[in-house]
């Protein structure tokens, strides 16, 4: 297995689910718990959420789907 971890610490955006794992977890030292996971994709999901419309603005669309599919991955394999 290819240890890609000098890549995600380079990064500054994810660019895949490892990558965007590696970000939470590692750079921002966050444990994806059910908890946090539930609470995440619940305001991600929510399209009227400032916070959501902001992440949209700044990233995309494309990536906040990208991203919200990665909460739910995450959320299936915890």
């Amino acid at each position: 297995m290819v240890d890609d971890s000098e890549r995600y610490a380079a990064e500054l955006i994810p660019s895949d689910y490892a990558s965007w794992r590696y970000c939470i977890e590692v750079k921002c030292a966050l444990a994806l718990t059910p908890a946090f996971l539930k609470a995440r994709i619940a305001v991600l999901s929510d399209l009227g959420n400032e916070e959501t419309q902001r992440f949209a603005r700044l990233y995309g669309e494309a990536h906040l789907n990208r991203v919200l599919a990665w909460f739910r991955r995450a959320e299936r394999e915890a």
